[in-house]
């Protein structure tokens, strides 16, 4: 087998169903594409499909591995916008793309799958097939709190591992854990950086990442060897996520319910006051429809002080904008990432200051708990770290917890065999049966230790 290496040579693509056997050394799964120049270069990215976005899917794995490379690729968009990231050249909150999936409908192989609206070449316009919004989840170990919460809207994941580093690396494993626990089953590995390894490399690699997802949530899940940096085989993977992340079934007609991951000001500096805008949510609509003019109500809303004492009180708002797509809309659907324009003051959206709320129409959204009883299920042992078994959960110890895309601290009040009762920081809102991520304070981070059932 010739070297993975890209422009003018031979790439070597391995396409494995479930459980693989053939890996990249041959066989009816592997293909070899002759790449002449790099396709990416010649797609431009215009959204003009009136499809919304119609699932979420995740990138998820371990810093620095090519996940936001990835996401550009897709999608012509670099997620890492904030300032600090631009420095550190890590994703630090969560980054957001959409992405429209094509197919050319003379091509019969998989460089008919594309985002590009003109087959180059044929020379035809390319099929719609959906559009998918990509959440972009930090790979750094401090920011596990934050990949957590963008796991809740997700309807897939794609875990980006490198093939240039053995198998699997800490957030790799971290991450991998994390879906488990959400309940995200329809996965897609891709192995990035195919290009920076000889094929001994990308076989020894490929069969590490084998081993590692045997007896995990992601045991069978095709592996897609790609270059995101090159555009690499990006159009098999795109045939892969087509076959293995459907988009999920919705309830639009149900109460309208959406999950809050971000929020911003938009206003520049500088704006005067007859000027500014109201505040901006941004996250996944997981039922019902929304419009503008819709009055809605946030939970569990914002600390208020009364009477000497502090109280959360629900933040109620009417809908002035909608955007889904890279374009304003006047009906949102379920499905995808969604911002909503609002009259909120926009000191009270800025920087997140409402990320991991629940919005929808006033008197229909869940319950909000300043404690909580949950059942617990706890890991064996801590994620990436071989041999640190998990102890019990006991009273007083503090527990950071993520119950939807709302990542809190909770105090243990009272903790016994497969129970415990919590105090919590910041409240939550949140359904009876609402699955809880628990991560409990190791030397200098918060670790990934078990999960937990909300109880009425």
């Amino acid at each position: 087998m010739d070297p993975a290496v890209l422009d003018g040579v031979t790439v070597v693509a391995a396409r494995s169903e479930a459980a693989p056997t053939g890996g990249m050394a041959g066989g009816e799964n592997s293909r070899f594409i002759r790449r002449t120049e790099r396709r990416s270069s010649k797609i431009t990215f215009e959204m003009t499909s009136n499809n919304q976005p119609e699932v979420n899917i995740g990138l998820v794995g371990h810093v620095d591995h090519g996940k936001t490379t990835l996401v550009e690729a897709l999608s012509g968009e670099w997620t890492d916008q904030h300032s600090e990231e631009m420095k550190r050249g890590i994703s630090i909150r969560l980054g957001y793309a959409d992405a429209t999936f094509r197919k050319c409908p003379e091509c019969d192989d998989q460089s008919a799958y594309t985002v590009a609206e003109e087959c180059d070449e044929h020379g035809v316009e390319t099929e719609h097939l959906r559009t998918v919004s990509f959440v972009d989840a930090p790979g750094h170990e401090t920011l596990m709190a934050t990949m957590l919460s963008g796991a809740a809207i997700m309807d897939g994941a794609v875990l980006v591992i490198s093939a240039t580093e053995d198998v699997p690396q800490a957030q790799t494993e971290e991450h991998l854990m994390a879906l488990d626990i959400i309940g995200i089953e329809n996965i897609v590995i891709a192995q990035n950086k195919i290009d920076l390894v000889d094929a001994e490399q990308a076989r020894e690699n490929h069969q590490q990442i084998q081993e590692f997802v045997e007896g995990t949530v992601a045991e069978g899940a095709p592996i897609v060897p790609i270059s995101a940096q090159a555009g690499a085989n990006v159009d098999l993977l795109i045939e892969t996520v087509e076959e293995h992340i459907p988009t999920p079934e919705r309830d639009p007609d149900a109460d309208p319910e959406m999950l809050v991951a971000r929020s911003f000001d938009i206003n520049r500096p500088g704006t005067t006051w007859d000027s500014l805008l109201g505040g901006v949510l941004g996250g996944s609509l997981a039922q019902g429809r929304l419009e503008p003019d819709d009055e809605i109500e946030l939970r569990p809303g914002r600390e208020v002080e009364e009477g000497g004492q502090s109280e959360w009180e629900p933040v109620t708002t009417t809908i002035r904008s909608l955007q889904a797509g890279g374009r304003s809309v006047e009906e949102a659907t379920p499905g995808g990432l969604l911002g909503v324009g609002t009259g909120l003051d926009p000191s009270l959206t800025k920087g997140d200051g409402l990320a991991g709320q629940i919005a929808g129409p006033p008197g229909t959204l869940p319950p909000v708990h300043q404690q909580f009883t949950m059942d617990v299920q706890l890991l064996d042992r801590i994620v990436g770290d071989e041999a640190d078994e998990v102890d019990p959960i006991s009273t007083n110890e503090p527990l950071m917890l993520t119950v939807g895309t709302a990542t809190t601290v909770g105090t243990v009040t009272s903790a016994r065999d497969q129970e415990a009762e919590v105090a919590l920081k910041r409240p939550v809102c949140a359904r009876e049966g609402a699955k809880i991520a628990i991560n409990r304070r190791v030397g200098t981070r918060w670790r990934l230790i078990g999960i937990g059932t909300l109880r009425e």
